[in-house]
């Protein structure tokens, strides 16, 4: 599997105003050209505005296929979509969610991450979008991109290539994660599976564990 780091997004929380409400939101986030750090917690110059829900070392970095952007160009007429347009903070090549399985580990520059979870949109794609349904689409799409955890700190950069280091045995891909939570028929033996990898995301486990 060749693959390569395209472009990495920072962002720090901003406030706006939704339904009369203010809300915090780092869902907005610009690309950066030279190299930063990777640390456990998240990436150098990048901030989560809700820990209840975002961040957390099982979320500290969340990456998008590069390969969706033709999509959602020809679903979102007229949309500026330049890299970070869903909030990731690695865009990438070569990565999709068929291809990528939990407990997958990687070495991006000097640093070493591991495969956690799909990402599930939340009604902040909605307002970064201005649509009440973006974050609808975005899950029926299936294209939902990964959040890695850091298992070596190191330095990272665009251009750099994404090499794995370990496969995980149970094979349960980022796609099949998104079957098991959408209910589809015959899931009960990936989540069976993917309750074997050792870096599920934690509030993945506990939902499947309660699902058997």
């Amino acid at each position: 599997m060749r693959a390569k780091l395209i472009s990495i997004q920072v962002g720090i929380p901003r406030t706006v105003t939704i339904d009369g409400q203010e809300v915090a939101t780092s869902i907005y986030k610009a690309p950066v050209k030279g190299r930063l750090q990777l640390r456990s917690m998240n990436l150098e110059g990048d901030k989560q505005a809700d820990l209840s829900v975002h961040g957390g070392r099982d979320k500290a970095v969340y990456a998008y296929p590069s390969e969706h952007y033709s999509y959602w160009k020809k679903e979102l007429p007229g949309v500026d979509l330049g890299w970070g347009a869903f909030g990731e903070n690695f865009t990438t090549k070569g990565l999709t969610e068929d291809a990528v399985c939990l407990g997958d580990r990687f070495t991006i520059g000097t640093a070493e991450v591991v495969v956690t979870q799909p990402r599930i949109p939340c009604f902040k794609l909605n307002l970064k979008f201005d649509s009440d349904v973006m974050a609808r689409r975005f899950l029926a799409s299936r294209r939902s991109g990964f959040y890695l955890r850091v298992l070596r700190e190191g330095e990272v950069g665009p251009g750099d290539k994404i090499v794995q280091a370990h496969q995980d045995e149970n094979r349960v891909s980022i796609s099949d994660a998104m079957r098991i939570y959408l209910h589809d028929p015959g899931s009960n033996e990936l989540k069976r599976r993917a309750l074997q990898v050792e870096y599920l995301a934690a509030t993945w486990r506990e939902k499947f564990q309660q699902a058997i």
